[in-house]
Formats: C-alpha cells, sequence, structure tokens
C-alpha cells in the first residue's frame, strides 16, 4: 500500500498531473470517476493568492468527491509562499504540492517553477520553511534539472526528504527540454532504488499507454505514476492502464455515445464552474482528444471549437450521439 502520511493510494497508484488550465474541478472530476487515485489542482501562483487575485483564489476551489486532493503553488519569493501555504491550509485539501517543474518562460524568468533548480539551497530553505508552515501533508513536482548539466535529482530528492517532504514526483526531462524529445526515466529509478529514500517517487513524462506504463513500473521501480497530457480529452486512461496492469487485457475504447457523453458532461461542469464564455472556450482544447481517430469528423471538430453558442455546441453533441452510426474510428 502506497501512502502521504496516513492517506492510502491503493497498491499502484494513478495521478492527474497538474497542468495549467486543464486539471480544474471539471476535469478532475472525469478523471476520478475513470480512475485517477491522486490529483492535484492546476497550480497557482503565491502571489497571486496572497493578492486575493480571483483567478488564483478560484483555484482554490475543491469537493468532497475528488479526496484525496493536492492543491499546488508556486513562487520564489520564501516568505510569500510560507503565506500562501497558510492560506491554503485554510481550505482544508489533504496535500501541499510546491511546483519546482513547471518549464514555462513567463514562471521561470522570475524563478519560480523550474527556475528553483538554478538554485538548490534556496529550493531546500524554501520547502523546509513550508513543511514547518503545514501540518498538511507536503510534495514536490521538479524535474531532472535544469539542463544536462545540472541533473541533481537524486541528491536533491535526498535533501528534500530531509526537511521532510512526503513524496516526489518527477519528469524526466529538463527545463531545457521543456516537453520536447523522450523522457528520460533513468535518473527518476535512481532516485527510487537510493536505498537512502523512504518515500513514495512517482514517475512523470510520455505515459501514454497501458503498455507503457506496465513497462515502465516494472523497469524501474517506481511507487506509481503521474499522467499528464495523455489525459486531455481522454480521461479513461486512468481504468485502461489499472486494467491492463491487473489482468494483462484492454479495456474496450469509449465509443462514440461515451465519448459524447463525457464532453458534454465536462462542458456543461466547465460552464457552471467558470462562466459560459471562459467554459466554452477552454473546452476546446479537449474536443480533438474526445473525437480522436474518428473518420470524417473534421467538420464536426469545426463547429466544435469555433461556436461560442452553447445551445449549438450541445447541439452538435447531440446530433453525433444519436447518429453513431454515421461515425466510425479510422
Amino acid at each position: 500500500m502506497v501512502k502521504i502520511r496516513d492517506i492510502e493510494l491503493g497498491e499502484f497508484p494513478l495521478l492527474l498531473a497538474p497542468m495549467e488550465d486543464v486539471s480544474d474541478p471539471p476535469f478532475r472530476a472525469l478523471c476520478k470517476k475513470n480512475g485517477a487515485d491522486l490529483m492535484y489542482t492546476e497550480f497557482i501562483s503565491s502571489e497571486g493568492l496572497i493578492r486575493d487575485a480571483a483567478k488564483s483564489v478560484q483555484k482554490l476551489d475543491i469537493y468532497e468527491y475528488e479526496r484525496p486532493v493536492g492543491i499546488q503553488i508556486f513562487g520564489y519569493d520564501i516568505e510569500s509562499m510560507r503565506e500562501a501555504a497558510r492560506i491554503i491550509e485554510r481550505t482544508n485539501p489533504d496535500i501541499i504540492d510546491i511546483n519546482f517543474g513547471c518549464p514555462v518562460k513567463k514562471v521561470t524568468c522570475k524563478g519560480a517553477g523550474a527556475g528553483m533548480l538554478q538554485d538548490i539551497p534556496k529550493l531546500i530553505k524554501m520547502t523546509d520553511a513550508i513543511v514547518k508552515e503545514t501540518q498538511l501533508p507536503v510534495t514536490i513536482k521538479t524535474r531532472l534539472g535544469w539542463d544536462d548539466q545540472t541533473k541533481f535529482v537524486v541528491s536533491t530528492s535526498e535533501k528534500l526528504q530531509d526537511v521532510g517532504v512526503e513524496a516526489i514526483s518527477i519528469h524526466g526531462r529538463t527545463r531545457v527540454q521543456l516537453y520536447k524529445g523522450e523522457a528520460d526515466w533513468t535518473l527518476i529509478g535512481e532516485v527510487k532504488n537510493n536505498p537512502r529514500m523512504r518515500i513514495p517517487i512517482f514517475g512523470n513524462g510520455d505515459i501514454d499507454t497501458p503498455e507503457k506504463a506496465l513497462e515502465y513500473r516494472n523497469r524501474y521501480g517506481v511507487d506509481g505514476i503521474m499522467i499528464g497530457r495523455a489525459s486531455i480529452g481522454y480521461p479513461w486512461i486512468f481504468n485502461e492502464v489499472k486494467h491492463f496492469m491487473e489482468t494483462g487485457t484492454h479495456l474496450a475504447p469509449p465509443g462514440i455515445k461515451e465519448r459524447v457523453e463525457a464532453a458534454r458532461d465536462h462542458l456543461q461542469m466547465s460552464v457552471n464552474w467558470k462562466g459560459e464564455i471562459l467554459g466554452i472556450a477552454e473546452m476546446k482544447r479537449h474536443y480533438t482528444n474526445y473525437f480522436k481517430g474518428i473518420a470524417h469528423f473534421k467538420d464536426y471538430r469545426m463547429k466544435l471549437v469555433t461556436s461560442y453558442d452553447l445551445q449549438e455546441i450541445f447541439d452538435v453533441l447531440n446530433y453525433i450521439a444519436n447518429n453513431e452510426h454515421e461515425f466510425e474510428f479510422a
């Protein structure tokens, strides 16, 4: 049984990665329904929380059905991060996660996210301060290093454990790589198999099939896997991985009606949570994956991604569901 303090996550948990403008409550609800064991919010700016910025505060929304759920924060100023942890604790999540992995330039140029990998002593000092500030378990999301010359994740993980971190998720790329090339799990395996390490180590990067999840579990010995991009528009990935690991066989992929139902529920929840304009806009990135592989679907996809009329979008989705005989997988 993998545990973060007293939070039981199962024998081999699958985690939903924190993804900006993706891992919101509507999407997390679908992933939970489809087998995610632990989920994290979109990352939240510590400075935004302290200023009471509306977008940052809204990201604190968590719901009972999601548990266990972690709220993720990022920032560069240690005192601001401590204050943000205090604010987060009042919302009663199960975990506080610190983002030391985001590679986006607007984050790293301020020294936050993966930018902290350029100053490991400060990264450890910040983590120590947050662990001491909160009663909640603290976990970390990070990368192998800033670049090929600074892949210090093995020694850094030891130091993070020493200051009280209770789990670490590692993306198998450096910041300089962004999301290019193939994720290298070799160092993730070294962290996990380091005899000094006692806490759960979760691997992240390029897990997009059940076969790969099983192969990487067996090869690198990680305690669980964090799935990000492969879940966008395809929340079924979690149950598909679990089923394959347990049985060696594949679950039947979702059919047309199941895909439409998920997209429709996702859209409705997004509109309810964000309002109609933003809810419709942020759903656009999901439609391509919801209906990936369906032949002759281009015209319908164009209607879904270009319309800002909620009823029109629902009409298109209903038409697809009611006329599934017209559609087939390529």
